[in-house]
């Protein structure tokens, strides 16, 4: 069974505490930091950009993974500087090509995860399993930190893993996104999640000075 892993929700954390936040993550040994690249076209708001992508990447050697929602894209991969330590999510519904734009993904090493929304459906996967690496799926609707769980992505989940077993890819890592409570993490784990995005549900509780407890407990939870 592959050891569940922590995607700290970079969106949640305070500026002014970026520094001292990856001091912890890198202490704590975080293994991902989690980056919502929004458009606010694909969805309704503006996330993380490619200037916080680069300043990142000189404060810590921590491998991101890149959550990309925007449109079409496959003409915008070369702005980012992917790593191939990185993990970089494309969503099905923002290309018509969403094929095509994996095959892009590969020149750059990178682990290439498939998202798809709450409402999309898990047959869309089934074509795509030769060019992936991991799914990513959202259980909450993209855009916005702090939303409640969508209660048929439980479910959702549980057809994504027998999905796996049938087509023999059990080897494709399964990532969960959105109101990732200790709860729903402890739940999620039992039906077969692997990385576990942590936003202000868990991880970014509190302050600064409980990030630390806070890995702890969700570490507990998943493990």
């Amino acid at each position: 069974m592959m050891k569940s892993k922590i995607s700290a929700s970079m969106m949640c954390s305070d500026l002014i505490d970026l520094k001292d936040t990856i001091d912890i993550f890198e202490r704590e040994e975080v293994e991902y930091l989690h980056i919502d690249m929004m458009d606010g076209s694909f969805v309704p708001n503006f996330g993380l950009g490619v200037d916080y992508i680069r300043g990142l990447r000189r404060l810590t050697d921590i491998p991101l993974d890149l959550h990309l929602m925007v449109k079409d894209p496959e003409y915008k991969l070369q702005w980012i500087g992917i790593k191939n330590t990185d993990i970089v999510s494309v969503h099905y519904e923002s290309s018509f090509q969403v094929q095509r734009v994996l095959d892009w993904l590969l020149p750059y090493g990178c682990k290439r995860f498939l998202a798809i929304n709450p409402a999309t459906p898990i047959n869309v996967l089934e074509e795509v399993l030769d060019y992936i690496d991991g799914i990513n799926l959202l259980m909450v609707n993209p855009g916005f930190a702090g939303q409640k769980i969508v209660p048929s992505t439980l479910k959702k989940v549980r057809k994504v893993v027998d999905l796996l077993k049938k087509a023999g890819r059990e080897d494709i890592t399964i990532e969960v996104d959105g109101n990732i409570t200790l709860e729903n993490a402890k739940v999620l784990k039992g039906i077969g999640a692997d990385i576990f995005v942590a936003g202000t549900s868990s991880l970014f509780k509190d302050g600064i000075s409980s990030y630390m407890e806070n890995i702890k407990r969700l570490r507990q939870a998943i493990k």
